[in-house]
């Protein structure tokens, strides 16, 4: 069978029997009846603010209210907690926009019983095709139960964070080479975006450090969650969630060197500046001097005179060659 996309409000269902997927799109409210059959997986996928809906599975499955508000509120960190007869995880998808160099979050949550995967979302960030297709591409998973289900799910969680902080390092490298052009770029311009890489750095690292203890915790022995069969599977997912924390890391660093190196080549611009400013005035006040000499009001050697005028230009035609050329060699011109 071939999975839609679902829309924004939409319900998604899909249940297998013995890694078989016998149906799908099947009404929320047959969640429980799909329950009751022998050796049976059940995933329902609930994208949007239909609180009612969240409501109709909570009574259905007996979920506990705090988990339920945890799903609703858009403030809640990533964690894993343990209740009586399932899991609640929180998570955040990642998306990357380039041109305005922000980052767009999306709260996940996943309801973890022992035969069936519940996930909530605000918008349809997840490309359920992607997970789906996964599902389908690796059916053996199924074979261990919920866990097969949620590894596709964590594994698209953090491919989209591993996506995000690639995206990010080449913006960085792109102000990088921007510094250092030798094309005029406004230095406004510079720092806005790095100011605003910076802030969706922040914002990247709330989300993406917390998945090490998430992913962690679900590989400990005392939640019983995984079949030893399955632990290289989340161990290379765990893998995945270290390297994009320390690639996070180190970008904190880069972007930092780079808002300080902003500013130290603009201090070098500036005293370059000053520096041919001076050379100028310098030059400039040879012809002053030596012109304001030859213009007092009293007589002196050569006044009126051809070889006066000729003294006095030659004066400052040689001072004023002597200066720049010596400016010029100490690469203040």
């Amino acid at each position: 069978m071939v999975a839609t996309q679902p829309s924004e409000y939409a319900v998604h269902t899909r249940v297998w029997q013995h890694g078989k997927l016998t149906a799908e799109d099947f009404p929320l409210d047959h969640v429980s009846e799909q329950l009751t059959h022998d050796g049976c997986l059940v995933w329902a996928d609930v994208v949007g603010d239909d609180n009612a809906t969240l409501d109709r599975i909570a009574d259905e499955l007996g979920l506990d209210p705090h988990a339920v508000e945890d799903a609703v509120s858009t403030h809640e960190r990533p964690k894993l907690d343990r209740y009586e007869g399932y899991l609640f995880l929180n998570t955040h998808a990642v998306k990357f926009d380039r041109e305005s160099g922000t980052i767009e979050l999306t709260k996940i949550s996943a309801f973890i019983t022992e035969h069936a995967l519940i996930t909530v979302h605000h918008r349809p960030v997840i490309d359920t095709l992607a997970l789906t297709a996964r599902w389908d591409a690796e059916p053996e998973l199924l074979d261990y139960g919920v866990a097969g289900l949620l590894h596709a799910l964590v594994d698209v969680v953090v491919d989209s964070h591993f996506d995000a902080v690639q995206a990010l390092d080449e913006e960085i490298d792109g102000l990088e080479d921007l510094l250092f052009d030798e094309k005029a770029h406004g230095t406004k311009q510079i720092q806005m975006r790095t100011f605003a890489l910076r802030k969706s750095l922040v914002r990247l690292r709330r989300v993406v450090l917390p998945m090490r203890e998430v992913v962690n915790a679900m590989m400990r022995r005392d939640f019983h969650m995984l079949d030893p069969a399955l632990v290289p599977y989340y161990q290379d997912v765990y893998d995945h969630v270290l390297r994009a924390s320390e690639w996070t890391e180190s970008l904190r660093d880069m972007v930092s060197t780079v808002f300080e190196t902003n500013l130290s080549l603009q201090d070098a611009r500036l005293n370059n500046i000053m520096k041919k400013l001076t050379s100028w005035a310098a030059i400039i006040a040879v012809p002053t001097a030596v012109t304001g000499f030859y213009g007092q009001n009293v007589p002196y050697p050569g006044d009126g005179k051809t070889w006066g005028f000729l003294t006095s230009a030659i004066l400052i035609i040689v001072l004023a060659v002597a200066l720049y050329a010596g400016f010029k060699k100490r690469d203040w011109l």
